[in-house]
């Protein structure tokens, strides 16, 4: 730029300054592109579709997915055989018992964190709201649920032989901080699942003490 006389120093100068705020604006809108839905994506978001798309169409996102802002909790009730009645256990909170175990546990199980939360997960991506299934993996993923939570229930110590059991989630809103001015719905809402009979195939390792599913009666 110094070799050059000054009517071509301005002109270069310029061209810089233009260039330089073309990719500075570039970055910032590709930026607003990947980023989570935000006030300035929902103002200005056909103009920023209109600069980057096709050519400059990014397929992955910023800060993806977004933090869960919902606690889902996995119940089980039952019914109940023994001494010639039939009885109907209350809710069990399987997901409060979890976090009991984990809070305040240096060094909570993998089981304990994980194994009760993906089970649901996977029943719930393998069907619809309506629970049909949806997926050539729906029948496992309701096998497995349903196996986890008999084993749980063993550990209640029911007093008779589980017959059926139904299973539901609970899942409540993460209220709003006290900062925000966001207005957030923390009631709880609960999908039933339709009562299951127990069988030997839902018990862990058959078969035990006779005390539950249809072969053991």
């Amino acid at each position: 730029m110094a070799a050059l006389s000054l009517p071509y120093q301005v002109v270069g100068a310029v061209a810089l300054a233009v260039i330089g705020l073309v990719a500075c604006f570039h970055v910032a809108v590709v930026f607003l592109h990947v980023a989570p839905s935000n006030t300035l994506t929902k103002q200005h978001g056909e103009t920023v579709d209109a600069w980057v798309m096709p050519e400059f169409e990014q397929n992955w996102k910023l800060f993806a997915p977004n933090p869960l802002q919902q606690n889902i909790a996995v119940q089980v009730r039952a019914e109940v055989a023994g001494d010639g009645t039939r009885r109907v256990t209350p809710w069990i909170d399987l997901t409060a018992e979890d976090a009991e175990g984990i809070r305040g546990n240096p060094f909570p199980s993998h089981v304990q964190q994980n194994e009760l939360r993906r089970a649901w997960d996977f029943y719930a991506n393998q069907h619809g709201d309506d629970d049909r299934a949806n997926s050539l993996r729906a029948d496992l993923s309701e096998r497995y649920i349903r196996r986890i939570a008999v084993m749980r229930l063993e550990d209640h110590r029911l007093g008779g032989r589980i017959e059926r059991i139904q299973v539901r989630s609970s899942t409540t809103g993460v209220a709003a901080p006290p900062w925000s001015r966001e207005k957030t719905d923390t009631r709880s809402y609960y999908r039933l699942l339709p009562w299951w009979t127990v069988t030997a195939a839902d018990l862990p390792g058959g078969v035990t003490g006779g005390r539950t599913g249809e072969e053991a009666r």
